[in-house]
């Protein structure tokens, strides 16, 4: 279950990328690259619990974490300077 919701916010979140990378107007961009933050955001969540529920080794993650936070603070940016030039 749990496995099946992060594999389904980590693929929404290359959908959504890809398709803000195609936005026909500022306010589409915005949409679409909102949407990416709240999937990357559910990733990280989804890994966490993994971690959390001890189902997963952190160890084992870690890399996949750090990567996805790393990802989500970029989404975050992106977002942040595009409301900021609208």
């Amino acid at each position: 279950m749990i496995g099946r919701q992060l594999l389904r916010s980590a693929t929404s979140v290359a959908a959504n990328y890809r398709a803000a990378g195609r936005a026909r107007s500022r306010a589409e961009f915005i949409s679409k690259i909102s949407m990416v933050v709240e999937e990357a955001d559910e990733t990280v969540f989804w890994l966490e619990l993994l971690i959390d529920a001890e189902i997963v080794r952190k160890k084992e993650i870690e890399t996949l974490l750090v990567e996805a936070n790393e990802l989500l603070a970029i989404f975050a940016a992106s977002l942040r300077t595009a409301k900021a030039n609208r």
